[in-house]
């Protein structure tokens, strides 16, 4: 069964191009493409794609408030942005809202068969060149939070910053690819960070770094 792909982007000729590019894979149909982020969402519902290669600057509605609405309407859909822009503020407003990954337009035609593939899977798609951006915002953001944190509950340097993805929203396996670190160290230093804030879920870590932040 192939992979189903639909495609939003307002420059019809790019678009045209990247199906053209997907249709050398025997194993994936686009089957529709969107000139905005409002058509993507509506096409969403109507195409029910597997993997939607998402722009972002778009007419009526952007690709990270798309991006949004179609997580949160249609969980088990993936979504990849495919932009020329690799600005911070984007990849973290793309990532946080539910896109599997974030690739610029001058990604090799082989490499963007192959995200989608992995995409398909499972898995978070992020060269990196994105995942330095990730790591360099998140470690932007941080200084006075990061002072809070470590004096509070004597979090390490690393548990410091990744106390902090997961405060933004970062997955595990976000936090995991942007800070070159295995599934399963991910794993423990997350596990370590709930120990030490005395909590023992994502959403309460959340609730108790919010109010030392804010103190």
């Amino acid at each position: 069964m192939k992979i189903k792909v639909l495609l939003a982007d307002d420059q019809a000729i790019l678009a045209d191009g990247i199906r053209s590019v997907l249709s050398s894979s025997a194993e994936i149909e686009v089957v529709g493409i969107a000139s905005n982020g409002a058509e993507a969402v509506a096409l969403a519902g109507k195409k029910r794609p597997d993997v939607i290669l998402m722009d972002i600057r778009m007419p009526e509605m952007n690709g990270v408030i798309a991006t949004q609405e179609i997580k949160q309407r249609y969980p088990e859909m993936k979504v990849i942005v495919l932009t020329t822009f690799d600005d911070s503020d984007y990849i973290l407003g793309a990532i946080n809202n539910g896109a599997s990954g974030y690739l610029l337009k001058d990604t090799s035609a082989p490499a963007l068969i192959d995200a989608i593939k992995n995409a398909y899977a499972g898995d978070t798609i992020l060269p990196a060149k994105i995942a330095r951006r990730i790591a360099d915002a998140a470690k932007m953001v941080a200084n006075d939070r990061e002072i809070r944190l470590k004096r509070k509950f004597n979090l390490s340097d690393r548990e410091v910053e990744i106390a902090l993805m997961l405060y933004e929203g970062f997955t595990n396996k976000q936090i995991a690819s942007a800070l070159k670190l295995t599934d399963g160290t991910a794993r423990n230093y997350i596990s370590a960070i709930y120990e030490k804030l005395g909590v023992t879920s994502r959403a309460e870590a959340a609730e108790v770094m919010k109010n030392v932040i804010n103190e």
